[in-house]
């Protein structure tokens, strides 16, 4: 199969295969300008319609021009225009038919799909048209969203508005090796970004293709929502999983996260993205069993999108600019959804000033999880002392202050504090108050370790963490007390803090 690719840079890359149809047209042969609607009324039908066929006498009761989709000869004796190509259909978001439309001065007016007998009077002011037909009959899917012929559409029609160049691939190549090859891939197998998949995907945003998203450093290059849709489509994401992708980017791409920074660091951390908000639901992301595990599509695809942009578009290699020691198994992509209709609790997003009715992403520069086990305590008190000797030892138990962590209550550990009356405040403020750590144990030498903070820091007590560096997340499976810890990377102007912002479709 021949098969054609588009680049602008290593990440941006639409693979066109032939084999779609429709898929590999020159730009001069596609329909890009809107067929406009000659004026007074049009009707657009299809042989292949019971109620189409129900209504075609009709037509000779009325001036009008047809458009029909299937069959040049229907409706017979109505002298119909055959909309071969759909382009018509296309263009004129026509999902039903018949549809009736009136227009004037070149423009639509007004439209009715279906048959509706008192719709059909009124538009085209024939009081006693269809007066023995029913009152009412639903119509049929237009050919022009027909499922088995969508993608082709969009490429047909739509296509021009991607502006990545094409790459030729001979008959033999394979094109899941070719990305490898191009170094476009995160290690594992990617989807070939085809015109008629990116176009699909595209689908999932009122954005603009060209709009620019976000400079992603380190490289500091504009991604467009075209580039984003690209590496979403290599990611396995679906439509609807794009919103999220872009938000994501959006906070990640910011001065505050730093993803410069995340990605130079020798710490094994990378961009960790929390989903709030009832649109977690609807995309199918998981808060529950196996939250941060394999099997959900939501989870791994949103954050491996995120992640194969900063990569592909802004330059974040393994070995270039991303210097991790030990790097976690999250870079390929850590991302979940906080269970907020069983928790206790209010949701991260709404401790970060948003809506509960808000759909949001926080990032957070985060290394891999660590289980916090405690099957035994059924008072807060006892168990809020389990976490916070847990969250002692994030990174190391004498460092303190320069860290910020991500806490992940499991719903069992979150009962014993719901049911006791904790707030999300009073848990955080209970745990800061038990991590107020004397100085004599946290400076180099005391317990027999080197690592510490100064001497002159002996005669003080310190906070593991700053005031608001310890976040709080309700997520995980209803079955086994436990919890998970998520350390975070250097804080502060010199390091990353967490952002959050809003999904907009």
């Amino acid at each position: 199969m021949h098969q054609e690719c588009r680049s602008e840079s290593p990440g941006d890359v639409t693979c066109v295969a032939a084999g779609y149809v429709s898929a590999v047209v020159d730009l001069s042969e596609r329909h890009h300008q809107r067929p406009i609607l000659p004026d007074g009324l049009v009707v657009i039908v299809k042989q292949d319609c019971e109620t189409c066929r129900m209504i075609a006498p009709l037509l000779a009761e009325f001036a009008a021009t047809v458009y029909t989709q299937d069959d040049p000869t229907f409706p017979e004796g109505a002298d119909p225009i055959f909309d071969a190509d759909l382009a018509v259909s296309w263009h004129h978001s026509i999902e039903t038919v018949p549809t009736l439309i009136r227009v004037v001065d070149g423009h639509e007016v007004e439209r009715t799909v279906g048959w509706l007998r008192s719709d059909w009077q009124r538009i085209t002011g024939v009081d006693t048209l269809g007066e023995r037909l029913p009152v009412m009959r639903p119509g049929c899917g237009s050919l022009s969203v027909d499922p088995n012929l969508l993608d082709s559409l969009r490429v047909r029609f739509s296509g021009g508005v991607l502006r990545s160049r094409r790459l030729e691939l001979a008959d033999l190549d394979d094109e899941m090796e070719v990305l490898f090859d191009r170094g476009v891939t995160d290690g594992l197998p990617v989807t070939p970004p085809t015109e008629a998949r990116v176009l699909r995907m595209l689908e999932g945003t009122t954005r603009a293709p060209d709009d620019v998203v976000a400079i992603v450093a380190p490289d500091l290059v504009e991604v467009t929502i075209e580039k984003v849709a690209i590496n979403a489509v290599m990611a396995g994401c679906r439509p609807e999983h794009l919103p999220w992708v872009i938000a994501a980017l959006e906070a990640v791409c910011t001065d505050e996260f730093n993803i410069h920074g995340v990605l130079a660091t020798t710490m094994p951390v990378g961009p960790v993205v929390i989903c709030n908000g009832p649109g977690t639901r609807a995309v199918g992301l998981n808060s529950g069993v196996n939250v941060f595990g394999q099997g959900n599509r939501a989870n791994h695809t949103i954050g491996r999108a995120v992640q194969l942009v900063v990569r592909n578009i802004g330059g974040g290699r393994p070995g270039g600019v991303d210097r991790a020691a030990h790097g976690n198994p999250g870079k390929l992509s850590f991302c979940f959804a906080e269970d907020e209709v069983g928790s206790p609790f209010t949701s991260l997003a709404v401790s970060r000033g948003f809506a509960a009715n808000v759909d949001t992403v926080t990032v957070f520069a985060g290394e891999g999880p660590r289980c916090i086990v405690d099957q035994l305590a059924r008072d807060p008190d006892q168990l809020a002392n389990t976490i916070a000797a847990c969250l002692r030892t994030a990174h190391h138990p004498k460092l303190v202050i320069g860290y910020d962590c991500l806490l992940v209550l499991g719903p069992e550990h979150a009962r014993v504090f719901g049911e006791a009356g904790w707030t999300r405040e009073r848990l955080l403020a209970e745990l800061h108050d038990r991590l107020q750590i004397p100085g004599r144990e946290l400076v180099r030498g005391a317990g027999g370790m080197a690592e510490g903070v100064p001497e002159y820091l002996v005669d003080l007590t310190l906070g593991k963490f700053r005031p608001d560096g310890l976040l709080l997340v309700h997520a995980g499976g209803g079955a086994g007390l436990f919890s998970a810890m998520i350390g975070g990377w250097a804080n502060g102007d010199l390091g990353s803090r967490p952002v959050t912002r809003r999904v907009v479709r």
